[in-house]
């Protein structure tokens, strides 16, 4: 996603010119606030809402974490991403600024290629989900008569257009999209394709994760792999079991937000989905197995 709109919220002048000019020549709009009040108000009056900010956690008045809680509190900006900088970085301030709604962390100072890396990984996110909304407004009144079916993904364009043809079906499709995207990629790179998360960390700081996803799908020894969901309808909600080929994963780890990964570039996606998207997550046995509930849409 070229040109990416940024607000950068920061009371150090200098601080406010050390990103810019990180982020000036990667071709992103940037607009700045030295202060939460003024980012409150720019973002008050921006429409359409920025597409990440990057915040300073200490500033005097309005802090960091108070101007997370308002834009949390707000549909209009609850979904922005937000980089939280700071000098803050014990385990407790770690947890302290997750729970208030950042996903990604920087401890000042940082290098530009740590800022850079994040960056870019917001991109990728964001342009998976407007591609998934996309693809959910085509879908959204299709298999209206389902009762119980089974499905089979190979591909990450296999499971972005399964997640977003199911959830047509759901209560909250932004937020079901957003789930069963997550969980049925998850289970094509992690799984079946057997890349780590400190491997795709890795990959992502080079910018080179799609490339080899889509090495791996063509080596003989990955191409035959398939992920598989099946899908039940309830009285209320959809029951969904979504099952790799792989040889699992310390799922347990993943199913909150944890300040051991707040500075990766990844390893969000399960607990974000488990917060925002799903009744109930279940991980079965080894990990490459997952059950999930959905709220059905009414009739």
């Amino acid at each position: 996603m070229t040109g990416a709109r940024i607000l950068v919220v920061d009371d150090e002048p200098m601080n406010l010119e050390i990103i810019a000019e990180y982020l000036d020549d990667s071709g992103y709009e940037l607009t700045s606030a030295a202060s939460g009040e003024e980012a409150w108000g720019i973002l008050d009056r921006t429409d359409p809402p920025f597409d990440l900010l990057v915040l300073d956690r200490m500033m005097p008045g309005m802090d960091g974490l108070e101007l997370l809680a308002l834009m949390r509190a707000d549909p209009r900006f609850e979904s922005i991403p937000v980089i939280l900088q700071t000098a803050a970085a014990s385990p407790d301030q770690i947890r302290e600024g997750l729970a208030a709604g950042a996903a990604y962390y920087l401890t000042k100072p940082f290098e530009p290629e740590s800022l850079l890396t994040i960056v870019r990984s917001v991109e990728s996110d964001l342009r998976d989900r407007r591609e998934l909304h996309d693809r959910l407004q085509r879908h959204s009144n299709a298999l209206a008569l389902v009762q119980r079916a089974e499905f089979e993904v190979q591909t990450l364009d296999d499971a972005q257009g399964l997640a977003a043809l199911l959830a047509g079906l759901c209560a909250e499709p932004e937020m079901a999209v957003m789930g069963l995207s997550e969980l049925l990629v998850n289970g094509i790179e992690h799984g079946n394709l057997g890349i780590s998360f400190e491997e795709k960390g890795r990959l992502r700081e080079a910018d080179t994760w799609l490339e080899e996803v889509e090495r791996r799908l063509a080596d003989p020894a990955h191409c035959h792999k398939r992920v598989f969901l099946s899908l039940v309808q309830g009285p209320e909600e959809w029951s969904i079991v979504i099952e790799d080929q792989g040889k699992g994963f310390e799922w347990q780890q993943f199913l909150e937000l944890s300040p051991e990964r707040a500075f990766a570039p990844n390893g969000r996606g399960i607990a974000l989905a488990r917060q925002l998207a799903f009744t109930e997550i279940a991980y079965e046995g080894r990990g490459n197995r997952v059950k999930v509930r959905l709220p059905r849409r009414k009739a």
